[in-house]
């Protein structure tokens, strides 16, 4: 836990830096549009007034040939012809009385001689003002506002354009909005996958709004524009890592935890085979020597009855010993009639226990059949009914249930003694738990590994309740 505090404070701690950096870095990008909106309009002043100049310049241009066009002998015509003389910036073109061109001023050096250039002019000037005629000689004059003025007003609109292109491009990676005046409609959009927008603009305007004021510019010649914006994927991301990274330990943990109970379980089964193997060992030596006994009390001549009941408990001793020893390895499981195996296994108890104790065996599907261990199954049994004599205080009835369910072969052992919490049911499988005093609580434990590991089936309580008695369900494979 300590770990994993000071991991995720430090995470934690580093994307704060990274995201003041970056909201630094926003910071600056919208000071720097202001200033450049400023700078815009500024220029755009300056380029105004440039504009007025050229324009008085072509309009003073026009009265000097008018005045040319219609003299007065009064007048002094050598200022307006050095004015006309002067010009040269205001683009002219000068048709004679047929309609062809006679002479032309001010064009782009290389192009007066270019026909289609020249008529393209001509239209724009034809369209624009209204020529200058000399009708005594059958002139006239055709002029545009000048270059300069036509290239500042290009200028101009490239500077406006590359603004907002710019405003878009250069956003650090912020989602951008360009609006209008009216913060409704869309002009430029920026960093911002329109195709995978799953809400409308107008909310993911108010939502940028939310979360940072939109910075207001304004454009010659287009008014008031808005430019939202708002924190960039890379800082939400960042605002999200450290959730990320706490599910990241919480798998390492929790993979860390099953590899750790693998192990666990592991040294279990080592425990397990090698005490049951040991065990199996140590029961061979003397199980050899009471075997040579009682062949000799036979030879002797000791009575039938209390031979044929000592071999029956050196058999038994003997089934016990095989048992111990196949923990740990691959039992061989065998097709046999179920209501055999149980019946075989409680024949040998019920002498075995106290008299008080009824035993019953219900076969509700006869011919019943089960891939089973008979030597090992028998094991399961005796331990569900000394569990439950040592339950029911060695008084009380037993009932061994025999019938299929769904196609799945069961055993059911139900007793009449204590009962088990329901909070139990679980716990008393694990190795460990136990009632007795002088219990190991490897019994249920042991029965446990036998049907589920060996047989592949499934033992668990179906039922149970505190002074009415337990049932066991057994569900093997057939």
């Amino acid at each position: 836990m300590i770990i994993v505090g000071i991991t995720l404070w430090y995470s934690n701690h580093i994307a704060g830096k990274i995201r003041e950096e970056e909201r630094e870095k926003v910071r600056l990008w919208s000071a720097a549009i202001e200033r450049r909106a400023e700078l815009v309009e500024f220029t755009e002043n300056l380029f105004e007034n440039l504009r007025d100049e050229e324009r008085k310049k072509a309009n003073l241009l026009a009265k000097a040939y008018q005045i040319l066009s219609d003299p007065n002998d009064q007048n002094d015509l050598t200022f307006v012809t050095d004015f006309i003389w002067s010009n040269t910036t205001i683009p002219i073109l000068i048709y004679d009385e047929k309609g062809e061109l006679s002479n032309s001023a001010n064009l782009p050096e290389g192009r007066e001689s270019e026909r289609s250039f020249v008529d393209s002019l001509y239209r724009v000037m034809r369209a624009k003002y209204e020529p200058i005629r000399f009708q005594e000689v059958g002139v006239k004059v055709y002029y545009n506002d000048s270059y300069i003025f036509m290239e500042l007003q290009h200028t101009m609109d490239d500077l406006i354009n590359s603004f907002i292109s710019e405003t878009v491009i250069n956003s650090a990676s912020v989602p951008v909005i360009v609006t209008d005046s009216t913060q409704l409609q869309v002009i430029r959009v920026g960093n911002i996958d329109t195709t995978s927008v799953d809400i409308s603009i107008a909310q993911r305007l108010a939502d940028m709004k939310k979360e940072n004021t939109p910075i207001r510019v304004k454009l010659p010649g287009q008014g008031e524009q808005f430019i939202f914006y708002e924190d960039s994927q890379v800082l939400k991301q960042l605002q999200l890592f450290p959730v990320f990274q706490l599910i990241l330990i919480g798998v390492f943990l929790l993979i860390s935890y099953l590899i750790f109970s693998t192990f666990r379980k592991a040294e279990q089964n080592q425990v397990w085979v090698g005490m049951a193997k040991e065990t199996a060992h140590q029961l061979g030596t003397p199980l050899s020597s009471l075997m040579a006994w009682s062949s000799l009390l036979e030879a002797q001549g000791v009575d039938s009855a209390t031979m044929i009941e000592l071999n029956k408990d050196i058999e038994r001793l003997n089934t016990i010993t095989d048992r111990f020893s196949k923990i740990g390895s691959v039992p061989e499981l065998l097709d046999l009639d179920v209501e055999e195996v149980v019946t075989k296994a409680l024949g040998y108890l019920m002498p075995r226990v106290s008299s008080r104790v009824q035993f019953r065996i219900t076969n509700e599907t006869p011919h019943l059949r089960a891939f089973i261990n008979a030597s090992l199954f028998g094991w399961v049994l005796e331990n569900l009914v000394k569990n439950a004599v040592d339950a029911m205080d060695g008084e009380g009835s037993i009932q061994a249930r025999i019938f299929a369910e769904n196609d799945t072969p069961c055993v059911e052992l139900i007793d009449s003694g204590k009962g088990i919490a329901k909070s139990k049911w679980n716990t008393v499988f694990q190795p460990g738990y136990t009632t007795k005093k002088r219990g190991w609580g490897l019994g249920l434990s042991l029965v446990k590994r036998i049907i589920e590991n060996y047989h592949k089936g499934r033992i668990y309580i179906r039922s149970s309740e505190p002074g009415k008695g337990t049932t066991f369900r057994i569900e093997l494979t057939n």
